[in-house]
């Protein structure tokens, strides 16, 4: 069923209300340098990923995954970040969703880790794959109960009649896998790992005159480059 609220909605008057034009911060955040950067880019990484742990970000492990069909037309959404190395970023979803269709298509990827509280950003452009079964397989186990429910009862990204529909999936697989008895993995779902090309780190800074460094992948190693913000 659609739903429209057009007939409610001016643009004009929440343009006024909310006056966006003038709605920016100014960043007094310290900069990023060249010189501080370690020689590859997981492990600069690592050291902006522990500190906003250590800031107590919601989700500091939320990333917005972008992929494209084989036409080109692009989709966005937000997955968790489940592991990372110097192999690059894992994430897990149903091999049915609309995601993975597209990185089917196009391996093509991004990641962008939002962490505004920070000033920083971190955007990641590379190549997705599937892990191992066996990968799957461990992480998997070390899911909640009701998440491995979740993982067999919803068809990811396909269309529901109604959220009833939902949760009757999910009560037969309740029903099939006991709380207490071991939960199989889904063989329509599992990881990607996207292996990065190019990690970009960006810093607020002030007067929007932001610190932009960019790691290039070159042969087996990194350059790195200063962007203009």
């Amino acid at each position: 069923m659609a739903v429209s609220h057009a007939d409610d909605f001016d643009a004009a008057d929440y343009a006024l209300a909310h006056d966006l034009a003038a709605m920016r911060r100014q960043y007094r955040f310290a900069g990023l340098s060249e010189e501080e950067l370690p020689a590859e880019p997981y492990a600069q990484f690592a050291h902006w990923f522990d500190e906003a742990v250590a800031a107590e970000l919601h989700e500091p492990n939320a990333m917005v995954v972008s992929t494209a069909d084989a036409s080109g037309r692009p989709s966005s959404r937000t997955v968790l970040l489940k592991g990372y190395d110097r192999r690059g970023f894992v994430f897990y979803t149903n091999y049915g969703s609309r995601k993975a269709r597209e990185i089917a298509e196009n391996p093509h990827v991004g990641l962008l880790f939002p962490w505004y509280p920070l000033a920083r950003q971190v955007v990641v452009t590379g190549t997705a794959e599937r892990v191992s079964r066996e990968e799957t397989a461990s992480y998997f186990r070390a899911r909640p109960y009701g998440s491995q429910i979740g993982a067999w009862a919803s068809e990811q990204s396909s269309v529901a009649a109604s959220r009833a529909e939902l949760d009757a999936a999910y009560a037969r697989m309740t029903a099939r896998f006991p709380e207490g008895s071991e939960v199989p993995v889904p063989p329509h779902w599992g990881g990607f790992r996207v292996t990065a090309q190019v990690v970009e780190f960006w810093q607020g800074r002030e007067n929007r005159l932001h610190d932009r460094l960019r790691y290039v992948r070159s042969g087996d190693g990194w350059h790195v480059e200063r962007l203009c913000p």
